[in-house]
């Protein structure tokens, strides 16, 4: 028997109905439940086959058991390991050299430092910051949001280099960034599961966070053409991270697709908040995805965006195919020696 196992915060209609799906397709052979842990041993035995990670990111006590269920060959969703040391800021480098339209960021330095970190501490930063410089390359409108956070929680809309040292001195400990602002005439948040099944949803970003109103039922939002660029970069861009299962905005202006968002590996999936087909569409390319790699077999989770940005020289994998195919013929041509003796 597989087992599967759900890790969740407040949400209730999503790890319900994932259990539901997983339990009535897996007729027993599959079981789902929610996780019971308490005390974690460093020679704890493996208790999951998968696990569906949905709120990790706010309690350190379940990464660091993620982390350790791992070692003993647990499939996590997402993988903990590369969750933790991911950030926004190095998402939308990638993104940028990948060849997906990424507005022009900066990263910021923090307003202020824990304690027992001094003026000696930082040394090699550059003071004063050149601010005209950084809004110059940026403009206005932009955004100041942290370099790796979610929920559009501290996120400010900037007009004015006065505005933006007002919010920036509010922010703390916080790690920032200033991007620019998009105008936009369209916005998606598109949903990806296994790096392959893409939902692209009309979205309204002004609405309040998990109000039930950002997801809007628009049929034909964006032309053809549009929607095929869309679903590319954001398989491009799950597949560059290595997430199985991720969520990626993109604010349209003139035909072009920025993507402003893209790393949520425990994305909205809540009844109330997405909306019906939505929910549903994401219980079912869950399950899919589960019961597949079940089926198949996990592989070990793999960086891959290393590969994507150091691809093997073309002349190597032309020799290598030449090799290849040289052996092919001489083990033939020994084949049919030995037929005609």
């Amino acid at each position: 028997m597989k087992r599967v196992g759900i890790l969740v915060g407040r949400e209730q209609t999503f790890p319900e109905s994932i259990i539901n799906s997983i339990n009535e397709r897996g007729g027993g052979e599959v079981v789902a439940e929610m996780i019971k842990i308490g005390g974690i041993r460093m020679d704890e035995e493996k208790r999951y086959d998968v696990i569906i990670d949905r709120i990790s990111h706010e309690v350190p006590y379940y990464r660091a058991t993620l982390k350790r269920f791992a070692l003993e060959g647990t499939y996590i969703i997402n993988n903990p390991f590369w969750w933790s040391a991911d950030d926004k800021f190095f998402n939308f480098s990638l993104a940028s050299k990948l060849g997906v339209a990424i507005p022009k960021t900066v990263l910021l330095p923090q307003e202020s430092y824990i304690k027992d970190i001094t003026s000696e501490s930082l040394r090699n930063l550059e003071f004063p910051i050149d601010w005209e410089g950084i809004v110059g390359y940026v403009g206005f409108p932009a955004f100041l949001k942290p370099f790796d956070g979610g929920g559009w929680k501290n996120v400010s809309k900037i007009w004015s280099l006065e505005e933006l040292w007002h919010e920036y001195n509010q922010s703390g400990t916080l790690c920032m960034t200033l991007q620019e602002g998009i105008e936009y005439d369209q916005f998606v948040r598109c949903y990806c599961v296994g790096k392959e099944k893409v939902l692209i949803m009309p979205y309204d970003p002004s609405k309040p966070y998990l109000s039930g109103m950002q997801y809007v039922n628009v049929d034909d939002y964006l032309s053809p053409e549009l929607h095929a660029r869309v679903e590319k970069d954001v398989k491009t861009i799950c597949e560059a991270l290595g997430y199985d299962l991720n969520t990626v905005e993109f604010a349209i202006k003139d035909g072009i697709p920025y993507a402003i968002d893209f790393m949520n590996p425990a994305p909205d999936a809540e009844l109330a908040s997405v909306g019906e087909a939505n929910h549903k569409w994401i219980v079912e390319a869950m399950t899919d995805f589960i019961f597949k790699k079940l089926a198949e077999g996990f592989e070990a989770p793999a960086y891959r965006w290393s590969a994507m940005l150091n691809p093997a020289p073309k002349t190597e994998a032309k020799a290598k195919t030449v090799k290849a195919k040289k052996t092919e013929t001489k083990a033939t041509k020994t084949k049919k020696a030995g037929n005609a003796e």
